[in-house]
């Protein structure tokens, strides 16, 4: 038995060693490949570059025009998830504890509308928002809280049969409004569902192209919608490209480092509840 147990963990150790391998492959291949010249690239791709070309970061970083972007992209994403999160579970709370027909209604319009592609209500939300003069990050964010809304309150609203009404009956009693009900008790309660929402939405806007190309001019312009540029008609700089990618995620590292332990703590509670 305990040699089966052995060749097992064996196995599963080799698998694992693989899957890192494969996981790991693709940042190999971009900051290897972000050193070399256009050329080298084209001459191999897998092997260490002959010269260390630290020219294509400072050429990137300029063609980026890396902070303004930066700023452009914490904003809008910042601005975006906060948003999320705030009208999102207090929908989902609304709709969990009111249990009549119309609420009913409500929740399966949010549900189904998770089905809904962007690609189908593209071209008539587009004109719409610029016959209102909201084609810039005002309207963008508006937009994301259309689009990120749905499955958030699916979120919360599941969350939400974890929360015993009791709480709402002896707070009431006590002589809380509802809004205060609700920021100083249930909220707090939905921590764990909230670092989830705030992930997957955060993970979503912040590498977003199609969107943020429809609706930003180029001094607006996200991160990810300024790596576009490297890419003409005529010539692909897969240099500078690959050089900017490897810029452009170095804030997301030390996003997670700061952060990573309310969110693996967001998370595990999410998964214990």
């Amino acid at each position: 038995m305990k040699n089966q147990e052995k060749k097992s963990l064996f196995s599963i150790e080799i698998l694992g060693i693989i899957l890192g391998f494969l996981w790991i492959a693709p940042f190999y291949l971009m900051i290897v490949n972000a050193f070399k010249t256009k050329r080298d690239i084209f001459s191999g791709v897998l092997g260490f570059p002959a010269e260390w070309e630290f020219d294509n970061f400072v050429q990137a970083f300029i063609d980026l025009a890396f902070l303004k972007s930066l700023f452009n992209s914490v904003l809008i994403t910042g601005l975006s998830v906060g948003i999320i999160v705030i009208f999102s579970s207090m929908a989902g709370y609304a709709l969990a504890r009111n249990k009549s027909k119309l609420s009913g209604v409500m929740f399966f319009v949010f549900v189904a509308a998770m089905l809904i592609p962007f690609q189908s209500v593209m071209i008539p939300l587009i004109s719409i928002f610029g016959q209102a003069d909201m084609l810039n990050a005002a309207g963008l964010i508006f937009m994301y809280l259309g689009f990120g809304c749905s499955l958030s309150i699916f979120l919360y609203h599941g969350a939400m049969t974890g929360v015993s009404k009791s709480l709402d009956e002896a707070a009431i009693i006590d002589g809380a409004s509802r809004f205060q009900l609700f920021w100083k008790i249930i909220f707090p309660l939905l921590k764990p569902i909230s670092v989830t929402v705030a992930i997957l939405n955060v993970i979503w806007i912040w590498n977003d192209y199609l969107l943020p190309s429809l609706v930003l001019s180029e001094a607006n312009a996200t991160i990810p919608l300024k790596m576009f540029y490297f890419f003409g008609q005529y010539t692909k700089q897969w240099h500078l490209a690959l050089a900017g990618l490897t810029i452009a995620i170095i804030p997301v590292i030390i996003g997670y480092f700061f952060a990573q332990k309310q969110i693996i703590n967001g998370v595990s509670e999410g998964a214990v509840k």
